[in-house]
């Protein structure tokens, strides 16, 4: 990193005092004169800074001069990578907010500090830096063995789960092995700190293995969550599901599922149970941001983008393609989450109703970032390319009995079509399909395209927009190859800075700017 470095540790102990305005975790309260030494010299006190991370995760402000109602933390980079696949669609540009990003119109913005490229890439190296201060003190820290694990567990596992989505972000998938990534910073750093090339796919995700299953032995002392928001046992089990997913390590990817769903003690419920998904109390969720009334940031906020009861919401309205709609039941209870009868806000596609503000006029509601249903379906997803379908059906079958009462399945085989609406009626593809449904809105569905290496069409009739029906982009939506999944790196990575020479990434080495190299 460069010129990002600058912003990143002046802010630490800023971001600390937000977490703790109003965290009832917290015990210390940070002060201008206390030095990061005197954080991590306890376990508790390096509460302060650990809770600080959690709360930047769902703050505004990774944009530095602007754009601050599209970039709100996890959620926002979560609802970006939604409307950037082929399932959930913006019917209009509304304020413009997501559009760009919905429509690919992103990657020439790399030399401002307004846009996605600047933005995401501020976000997730600020919490590996900030990981890294609190990682340092693994040796010396003090306290019960318990707490220190409790809190050098979650830094690992948050740098591990930063890397995870710059790997995925910035680099094509996990098959360029060879192909240049992200720098990667270990240690903690400041602007005299010298600047690190691109590591390469296979060292970005070699760094992330580590620090996933580092963090794994040390929750396992400590595995209890002590607040919904910080990476638990159970919730690092389930992002080293997801990082298996990618690295396409099946095994690891069931054990780590099947022991999340065990850890974590969590159940699927019912659709009219979790109405609104807005609530980490729910006896579903896994891990996500308990956001109280003082800390809303109102307009910037994933619910003032998917509520039709806020101008954001009526104004570019979210809808699910009629295509993937169409894939359920008449019996299917997930069909109240979309209304195909809305005649106001619909622009082709069926207007969601599954998301919303728990309280509106508080702008409340909670951000979900794990459900336990996702690890059923991981389950079954990974027991499936086993060669295990018995188990991968008993995984499947244990979330669908709860979904639809009518439903069964005797599909077999692992065969995915070269585009994503190429049915091929394995029963991969059915684990598949029932993942777009349930995790709609949720999972980040670019990333899943991307993983399973297919293409995808968004055609009028199932209710994409014009503007987003870009024949610019057509041919390389149908190829997994091409770099339209790829982000350029800011232009701030690449300007000298007479703290941090040489420069540690190459002038030549942006990614490509178009779909695919000039």
């Amino acid at each position: 990193m460069k010129k990002i470095f600058k912003y990143l540790f002046i802010g630490m102990f800023g971001v600390a005092c937000l977490s703790s305005c109003s965290n009832d975790l917290l015990e210390t309260e940070p002060t201008d004169s206390m030095s990061g030494s005197t954080f991590m010299s306890d376990a508790t006190k390096a509460l302060v800074p650990l809770n600080g991370i959690y709360r930047s995760m769902y703050d505004f402000g990774w944009s530095v001069t602007g754009n601050y109602h599209q970039v709100f933390g996890i959620s926002s980079y979560n609802l970006m990578s939604e409307v950037m696949g082929d399932d959930f669609i913006m019917g209009k540009a509304g304020s413009g907010w997501f559009w760009y990003d919905a429509a690919y119109d992103v990657k020439d913005m790399y030399d401002r500090s307004t846009w996605r490229p600047y933005d995401l890439w501020m976000a997730y190296y600020t919490w590996v830096a900030n990981a890294n201060y609190i990682i340092a003190g693994e040796e010396t820290m003090g306290g019960l063995q318990e707490d220190v694990d409790y809190v050098i567990g979650q830094a690992y596992a948050i740098r591990a789960y930063a890397y995870f989505m710059l790997a995925q972000t910035y680099a094509r998938n996990y098959n360029f092995q060879s192909d240049p990534c992200v720098p990667l910073y270990t240690e903690p750093t400041m602007t005299t700190t010298t600047g690190q090339p691109r590591a390469s796919v296979k060292e970005v995700y070699d760094q992330i293995d580590n620090d996933i299953n580092h963090a794994l032995d040390l929750l396992a002392n400590s595995p209890a969550q002590r607040h919904p928001s910080h990476i638990s046992y159970a919730v690092a089990l389930g992002l080293k599901a997801r990082i298996s997913l990618v690295e396409e390590k099946w095994d690891d990817a069931f054990n780590a599922a099947q022991k999340a769903i065990s850890v974590s003690g969590k159940r699927i419920l019912p659709v009219s149970q979790f109405i609104g998904l807005n609530s980490v109390d729910q006896a579903n969720v896994m891990w996500g941001a308990q956001i109280v009334a003082d800390q809303s940031t109102k307009y910037a906020s994933f619910f003032s983008h998917m509520s039709t009861d806020i101008s954001y919401g009526k104004n570019a309205p979210k809808q699910i393609s009629t295509w993937l709609y169409s894939k359920m039941s008449p019996t299917d209870t997930r069909l109240v989450w979309w209304d195909p009868n809305d005649a106001t806000y619909s622009t082709g596609g069926y207007i969601q109703r599954k998301f919303d503000f728990s309280d509106l006029q508080t702008w409340a509601g909670d951000y979900v970032w794990m459900r336990v249903e996702e690890m059923y379906l991981t389950a079954a997803e990974a027991a499936c390319m086993k060669g295990d379908e018995a188990t991968a059906k008993q995984y499947l079958m244990a979330l669908m009995s709860v979904r639809d009462p009518n439903y069964d399945t005797a599909k077999t085989g692992t065969a995915l079509g070269a585009l994503t609406t190429d049915i091929t009626n394995s029963l991969r593809e059915e684990i598949l399909i029932q993942r777009r449904i349930e995790l709609w809105g949720e999972d980040g569905r670019f990333y899943t395209v991307r993983r399973l290496k297919q293409g995808f069409v968004r055609p009028e009739e199932y209710g994409w927009p014009a503007g987003l029906r870009s024949t610019l982009h057509t041919a390389a939506w149908k190829d997994p190859a091409s770099y339209v999944w790829v982000m350029t790196i800011p232009q701030a990575e690449f300007d000298g800075n007479v703290n941090m020479d040489p420069n540690p990434i190459p002038v030549g080495d942006q990614n490509p700017i178009g779909d695919y190299p000039e």
